[in-house]
Formats: C-alpha cells, structure tokens, sequence
C-alpha cells in the first residue's frame, strides 16, 4: 500500500522548519534558527522540499501544519503559507500542536515512565505557554498560558519528575528549585518531528477544515506602544 507523502511546515518560534515524509520516513528536512524570519525563508525552504519530491517522482497527499501556540506572526506566516498550498494543490490539511511535535524528540530518551514532559514556548515577561504529558504522550495538563512563579507545578512537582525544555524553560532554571524539576536544553519545535504525529491523523482522516481552521494561539495577538508616543 502506497504510504502518504506529506509536507511539514513549522513556524512557530524563532526557528523556520520544512520537511517531507512518506509515511514515517523523512524525505528531506531544512531548518533556520536565525530569527523571526520566515516570510523571507518559508517559500524558498517549501520550494526546495518539493523540488527534492520530484526528483523521487513523489506527490503531495497532504500539508501538514504546527498550529501552536507560538509568536503570532510565526504561526500567520505557517497556516496561511500551508493553506494556500492546500488550496492550490487540493489536498487536506493536517494540524499537530507545537508543544506536541515538542514533546516528539524528548520522550525518546526519558527512561522513567513515571516521569512527566513539559515543553515550555517563552511567552511576555515571566509567562510561558506549557503542557504537560506522560511518557506515554497522553497529556496530564493542557496547554495553557502559565506564570512561572516558585510555586508553579508544585503539585506535579511533589508526585513526579518533571522534564522541562524549550525556550520558555530558560526563565524557569533560576525559580523552580523543587528536586523533582529538571531541565534539557536546546530543544526546539521542528518540523521533521511532525511527521508521525501527522501520519496518525492522515491515516485517520483527521483533517482540519480548511476554510474556518486558525491557528492555536492561547492569548489575543497584544501590540505595544513605541517609546515617545504613549498617552
């Protein structure tokens, strides 16, 4: 049985992510951690990834899109760019959460499955957007805009270890002290480990609606006064 080629798109950091699959195999995989550049970086990464599936004679059966949470003008960029390929190409659309495709290159290390993954994106000031999830990827806490204060996740924190990473778990080190709180670094969403969160919903006609679909973004879209002109 033919296995689906879908192409990934994940733009919800700092980081510009594409890659293609078929089925759980990764077909190519180019990504950018220079900054919030992706309108200049997305087009040419996509056209590269689709010049790679032709050279395989390959096919597009399905875009596949980081929905969030994350930078508000990342996820614009990410959604509108993977819909109008969708659109184009009349193929379905796929949305995996960013603190999901996250949890995808951490939970391959964690030994203890007593233990507890929470993938942290750096929101304003001292607040991230987290969730939590067992070893087994069920999540034991949805995705909310959390304030980090010495006390957050103490609950957990007292029944579990708890594994914390992403850039929004850099302001976490030096405030939740609790034994059980540890830490990796350097992990950030990329697109490759979209693929088999993606083939799950593929193969289960979990697509998102094309027309009303938006992406994830947990808080209103906030804007700031430039220095000199406020009231």
């Amino acid at each position: 049985m033919n296995q689906p080629v879908i192409l990934h798109i994940e733009t919800s950091t700092n980081v510009c992510s594409v890659a293609a699959s078929e089925g759980a195999k990764c077909l190519f995989s180019l990504s950018n951690d220079e900054g919030l550049n992706h309108a200049a970086l997305l087009s040419s990464f996509i056209e590269k990834a689709l010049e790679e599936l032709k050279t395989q004679s390959k096919t597009l059966d399905a875009v596949a899109v980081s929905g969030g949470p994350g930078s508000y003008t990342g996820l614009r960029i990410g959604v509108s760019t993977a819909k109008g390929l969708c659109y184009g190409l009349d193929i379905p659309l796929i949305e995996t959460g960013t603190l999901s495709v996250m949890y995808v290159p951490v939970a391959k290390d964690i030994k203890d499955k007593n233990a507890l993954l929470c993938p942290m994106i750096d929101a304003r000031r001292m607040e991230v957007y987290a969730a939590l999830f067992d070893a087994g990827g069920n999540i034991k806490k949805d995705a909310a805009a959390d304030i980090i204060t010495p006390e957050s996740y103490a609950h957990w924190l007292s029944e579990h270890v708890i594994y914390f990473f992403g850039n929004g778990s850099d302001k976490c080190k030096n405030i939740l002290k609790h034994p059980n709180a540890r830490f990796i670094n350097d992990i950030t969403p990329l697109a490759e480990n979209m693929i088999l969160l993606a083939l799950n919903k593929f193969n289960a006609k979990e697509f998102a609606d094309l027309a009303y679909y938006e992406p994830f973004y947990l808080k209103e879209f906030q804007t700031t006064t430039p220095k000199g002109l406020a009231p």
